[in-house]
């Protein structure tokens, strides 16, 4: 598996997270640690683009979940944007389909 590499960039909606390799229990900490250097204002939408995310265990569906607090406590939105199929299958199970906003791409997520 490809280590965790995640990369931020601003949108006029809010910034977008790209997720990029495994998201799992030896990598969810860096994704829940960013979370607390990430400032954001009410109204704002945090994105977090999956597209090259390749795996995501329990913790990283954790993680995902914390992101979506931080959002909330900041009185932002949230939205996953080209969740894998592997992943959108075990949201789905869970239910955090009906929890997290689904887009096909970030940049619809962020025109949404």
């Amino acid at each position: 598996m490809t280590p965790l590499k995640i990369t931020t960039r601003d949108t006029t909606t809010g910034p977008v997270l790209e997720i990029i390799g495994a998201l799992d229990y030896p990598s969810a900490p860096e994704l829940r640690d960013l979370l607390t250097t990430l400032t954001l204002q009410p109204g704002q939408r945090l994105i977090l683009d999956l597209a090259g995310m390749e795996f995501c265990d329990s913790s990283g569906i954790t993680a995902l979940i914390a992101a979506r607090n931080h959002a909330q406590a900041a009185k932002a939105d949230i939205a996953l944007a080209a969740v894998p199929a592997n992943t959108l299958r075990i949201l789905t199970i869970v239910g955090l389909d009906r929890v997290f906003a689904l887009y096909p791409d970030s940049d619809t997520a962020a025109r949404a």
